[in-house]
C-alpha cells in the first residue's frame, strides 16, 4: 500500500534538511568569520553629546555633567565687585576655619562683595573691544578654570565658553556657578588637563590651595611648601582635539602652574590660524613654574613666533600675545 502523501513529503523534507544543514553551516563559516574582522577593525562609533564647539573630541572624554555630580557642601558664593558685567562665583578653598577663614568669607560677614580678581577684569576689557567692533560672540577658551573667575566673566557678556580644569573640588564650584548665573548654555567644561597628547597624567593636588595644584611635583610645592600635597591621575586632551577649525575663537586663558608649554603645543593648529582670525592669548609666564616643568619662557616665545604670534608683552606674570 502506498504511503500516504503527508509522510512522503515529511521524509522528503527530514532528508533534504539534514543534507542541507552541514552545507548551509560551511556556507555560513566564512561569512561570520569575515563579519567578526569587519567588526573588529571598525572605528569606534560612540559618540560625545554634539556641541558646536567639540565635534572632534574623543569619545571617551565627554563634557562634565554637574547634574549627575555631587553637589558640594557648604556653597559660599556672592557677586565680584568693580567688573562691568557682574557675576557669581563660589569658594574651593575656604581658608582655616574658624581663626583664618578666606578673605571672601570675611568680607561676605561685612556685607561685601567678593574681591574683584585681575583676570575677570582683564577679559571684560578685552571681550568689550570684541563687542564695540560688532564682532560679538564667539568662543573663550580657558584652560586651568579654577572655580571660573575667566569663565562666568566671558559669559555673562554673551560668549560661549569651553573650559578645562583637572581638579573636581573646583569643577563642583564651577557647577555652582553655572548654576547662579543661568548660564548653562554658554559654558561646557571638562575634567581635563589641557596638554599636546590625548593620555592621562599625575598631577599634584594642593589641599587648601586648589588654585596652585600643578602636573609638576616641584610646581605645587613652589608657592606653598607647608601644605598638605595629594597625587592624583587626570585625563589630558590637546585643544585641537576638541576646537572646530569652523569654531571662531576669540581669547585662549591659560593658567597651568607652569605646564603652558604643553598646552600651548597641542594648540598649535589653533594657533595657527591667519591675522585676523588668531585668538588673542594670555598665558601665565612664571619661569620658576616653567622650569619646574621642564620649559621656559624663551621657549613658548620661540614656538609662538614659529605659529605666528609676533607681539607679545608682559601684565604682571601674564604673557598677553596677538598677531598684529
Amino acid at each position: 500500500m502506498p504511503a500516504p502523501l503527508g509522510a512522503s513529503w515529511r521524509r522528503h523534507a527530514s532528508a533534504a534538511a539534514s543534507s542541507s544543514t552541514p552545507r548551509t553551516f560551511l556556507l555560513l563559516v566564512p561569512v561570520l568569520i569575515l563579519l567578526v574582522f569587519v567588526l573588529s577593525r571598525a572605528p569606534d562609533l560612540t559618540f560625545s553629546p554634539a556641541t558646536a564647539a567639540t565635534p572632534r573630541l574623543a569619545a571617551q572624554l565627554r563634557p562634565f555633567d554637574c547634574y549627575a555630580s555631587p553637589q558640594a557642601s557648604p556653597v559660599l558664593a556672592s557677586l565680584v565687585e568693580g567688573v562691568p558685567r557682574p557675576f557669581l562665583y563660589s569658594l574651593a578653598d575656604l581658608g582655616s576655619l574658624p581663626d583664618r577663614p578666606h578673605r571672601n568669607i570675611a568680607r561676605l560677614l561685612k556685607g561685601k562683595r567678593f574681591r574683584k580678581p585681575d583676570i575677570s577684569q582683564t577679559v571684560q576689557e578685552l571681550l568689550a573691544g570684541e563687542v564695540g567692533r560688532g564682532s560679538g560672540g564667539g568662543v573663550v577658551v580657558d584652560v586651568g578654570a579654577n572655580v571660573g573667575m575667566a569663565a562666568f566673566a566671558a559669559a555673562v557678556m554673551g560668549f560661549r565658553v569651553v573650559a578645562f580644569e583637572p581638579v573636581f573640588e573646583n569643577l563642583q564650584r564651577i557647577c555652582d556657578g553655572v548654576y547662579l548665573n543661568r548660564v548653562q548654555d554658554q559654558v561646557v567644561v571638562y575634567h581635563a588637563a589641557a596638554s599636546d597628547r590625548v593620555g592621562n597624567i599625575t598631577m599634584h593636588k594642593v589641599i587648601g590651595r586648589l588654585d596652585n595644584s600643578a602636573i609638576s611635583a616641584t610646581g605645587a610645592k613652589l608657592a606653598f611648601k607647608s601644605n598638605e600635597e595629594v597625587a592624583v591621575e587626570v585625563a589630558t586632551i590637546p585643544l585641537d582635539e576638541v576646537i572646530s577649525d569652523a569654531e571662531r575663537v576669540v581669547l585662549i586663558k591659560i593658567d597651568v602652574q607652569g605646564w603652558e608649554s604643553h598646552v600651548l603645543r597641542g594648540a598649535s593648529k589653533l594657533l595657527s590660524r591667519r591675522r585676523g582670525e588668531a585668538p588673542y592669548l594670555i598665558y601665565e609666564e612664571d619661569e620658576r613654574l616653567l622650569q619646574a616643568s621642564n620649559s621656559s619662557a624663551q621657549e613658548i616665545r620661540a614656538f609662538l613666533g614659529s605659529v605666528g604670534y609676533n607681539q607679545c608683552t608682559r601684565h604682571g606674570t601674564d604673557a598677553h600675545c596677538t598677531k598684529e
